[in-house]
């Protein structure tokens, strides 16, 4: 694997279908527009139709010949998920990528439509769905990837079983490293169950670093903390790398040739906040049997047992 891949490198995707959770902006705008570029049919999935359009809109103007659609999801409801699956499965005869990217970062205590900790429910559970509901199209797509975008912030994570949404006692960034470990317990559980059943799709996980999105503005935001958004944008400014920068590791897992089940992607630098792709170790905690076992098993009872297919 050289230290130095870019967007450059990036195989032709000419025929291949991709969909990509949080496609209208930062990271996911990348991701949808680099691959486009590479040629591949990509599925922008946004909660704003409007936002979403715009980003076609903006990626056109570069790309008129884009092949890119726009496709309404709301990973904090259960129901909007349901919709967005399958409509795909009725108007798709294959699916090379997902690419599950949309995530909300340390925000104030909010639920989801069903009732979860928005943070858990949407970085987390609706990705679940998502992914279990498109796993037949995956499964019959030869080679299909899922790529589940993470954080370093899974460092300090905690699986709070007892209290996985918030109830008794909430962090904001507590609750954000959940999640981000959460789906690396998903990523290694299903990467498992799909080596049993000799699957040819692979589950894999990627992180950006720091990465000048608007996710740090956004979190200050919900805050209402002067402050602390001063602080996101100083510390953006001098750390961070571009968004585009910051998309490489999940567009590296999403088509890099050699990729394997259960790789975790980050940049090479300092401690992995930027730089180029590079296969990275998780901590011990993302590598805990019992952990994701646990956590497969709420999710299944969370969101009505999506994936059958792999009993």
């Amino acid at each position: 694997m050289t230290t130095k891949w870019n967007s450059a490198d990036i195989p032709d995707q000419t025929g291949r279908v991709v969909l990509v959770t949080g496609g209208n902006s930062g990271l996911g705008f990348h991701t949808c527009r680099l691959l486009a570029l590479k040629g591949a049919h990509v599925l922008l999935a946004s909660r704003s139709s409007q936002r979403g359009e715009q980003a076609r809109t903006d990626i056109l103007q570069s790309l008129p010949d884009a092949q890119l659609e726009v496709i309404p999801l709301d990973l904090a409801d259960l129901d909007s998920v349901q919709r967005c699956a399958e409509k795909l499965q009725n108007n798709l005869d294959r699916l090379d990528i997902l690419v599950n990217n949309a995530g909300v970062m340390a925000i104030p205590r909010q639920e989801t439509v069903q009732g979860f900790e928005r943070q858990f429910g949407v970085n987390h559970v609706g990705h679940f769905a998502l992914t279990g509901a498109l796993l037949p199209l995956l499964l019959s797509t030869p080679g299909s990837r899922i790529v589940n975008v993470s954080s370093t912030a899974h460092r300090i994570g905690r699986m709070r079983f007892s209290d996985i949404h918030g109830l008794q006692n909430y962090s904001r960034f507590g609750a954000y490293a959940q999640s981000k470990l959460a789906n690396l317990l998903f990523t290694l559980e299903l990467q498992r169950r799909l080596e049993h059943k000799n699957a040819d799709t692979i589950c894999v996980s990627a992180h950006p670093g720091f990465a000048a999105t608007n996710l740090q503005n956004a979190s200050a935001g919900e805050v209402g903390s002067r402050l602390e958004l001063i602080m996101m944008r100083v510390m953006t400014a001098l750390l961070s790398q571009s968004a585009e920068q910051g998309a490489l590791p999940q567009l590296y897992a999403a088509t890099a040739p050699d990729v394997t089940g259960g790789d975790y992607i980050g940049p090479d630098g300092w401690m992995q906040s930027r730089g180029y792709p590079k296969k990275h170790r998780a901590r011990d905690t993302a590598y805990d049997i019992e952990a994701s076992q646990e956590l497969w098993r709420l999710s299944m009872e969370l969101t009505e047992e999506p994936f059958e297919i792999l009993r």
